[in-house]
């Protein structure tokens, strides 16, 4: 993930704020929102490195393979990503 936790809590606090402040939602429970935005920031947030993780996985099982065609690992890598990418809908 490319930013800190305390900055993804940062963010998720003056967001839950300017919502409020804005009138596009309400709460009671102004901390219990704040901690929700940051789990769905956090977890938005660390799709990338998810797709990663699953691409080092694939490459892994072909990793013979790889070596006996003589196909570039980060070549694969991308073009691997960019299939999962599209897999999951995702935007990077």
């Amino acid at each position: 993930m490319l930013f800190s936790k305390e900055y993804v809590g940062y963010l998720a606090r003056q967001t839950t704020k300017k919502l409020i402040a804005g009138e596009f939602i309400e709460t009671k429970d102004e901390p219990g929102t704040v901690e929700h935005v940051t789990a769905a920031l956090i977890d938005e947030l660390s799709l990338e490195d998810r797709i990663n993780e699953d691409v080092r996985t694939i490459l892994e099982q072909y990793q013979d393979e790889m070596r006996l065609s003589g196909a570039s690992y980060q070549e694969m890598f991308k073009k691997v990503k960019n299939e999962l990418v599209k897999k999951y809908k995702a935007v990077l």
